[in-house]
């Protein structure tokens, strides 16, 4: 199976796929909890990384209200909906430039082993 993954390295930022994932499920459920557990993520983790993306930027790319009468939530701001789009884009530029070759690249490697078949005990039983 052939994947594509785009990470790019600032001073002071990284930004990658998991992270354009996070703010894509933010966006989709309103919740930062939500798209944390959307990726198998825990609730610290998901809010680490929405920090680390807010304090990175010019300004929030998500914006949260705490729970109460009226609920909580998250969504993407502006500057959060931009940098996500940005994002996305250079990602595919990134794929359609290097298409030929990674192609090449892939018909060059070496056939993937199947998977190893479960042994069995040979040892009595211990």
């Amino acid at each position: 199976m052939k994947r594509f993954f785009l990470r790019l390295y600032f001073d002071n930022a990284m930004v990658g796929p998991g992270k354009a994932q996070l703010l894509e499920h933010i966006r989709e459920t309103g919740s930062i909890s939500a798209a944390g557990r959307a990726m198998s993520m825990s609730y610290k983790r998901a809010w680490m990384l929405v920090e680390e993306l807010n304090a990175a930027f010019q300004g929030p790319l998500v914006a949260s209200a705490r729970g109460g009468s009226g609920g909580g939530g998250a969504h993407l701001t502006p500057l959060g909906e931009e940098v996500l789009a940005l994002f996305r884009e250079i990602e595919r530029k990134a794929r359609a430039a290097g298409a030929e070759e990674i192609q090449a690249l892939e018909a060059l490697l070496a056939p993937a082993a199947p998977p190893a078949a479960p042994q069995a005990d040979v040892a009595g039983g211990k």
